[in-house]
């Protein structure tokens, strides 16, 4: 049975800090791709990282560049989502996904407030 499953966030002030983890199972984790989405309140759901199967290529979209960083242990069967220098407009909820596979996992709250 494949599992994606979040976990990491909460509340955090503005110029704080949050790892985000993503634990997977039940697929060759090591041979696929992964990406973390983020979902604000009536917003349209946003990609904010890419990371290819090895670790090699990772993407970012403008709005995270510099702050967010992706990675992955292989050996864990996990990505994470380091986020420094958070934003306000960070807050979301963050889910990760296997997109060739088409899974996703439920989710979790990041909540960015002074």
């Amino acid at each position: 049975q494949v599992q994606l499953v979040e976990s990491g966030g909460g509340s955090v002030q503005p110029g704080g800090s949050l790892r985000l983890s993503c634990a997977a199972s039940g697929f060759t984790f090591s041979s696929f791709g992964m990406r973390w989405y983020r979902q604000a309140p009536g917003k349209e759901r946003e990609l904010v990282g890419e990371i290819g199967p090895r670790g090699n290529m990772v993407v970012y979209p403008d709005s995270v560049k510099g702050r967010f960083t992706i990675s992955r242990d292989n050996g864990k069967n996990a990505v994470y989502l380091h986020m420094n220098n958070l934003k306000s407009e960070d807050t979301a909820v963050y889910t990760c996904n296997a997109p060739v596979l088409g899974f996703w996992g439920r989710g979790t709250e990041v909540t960015v407030s002074s």
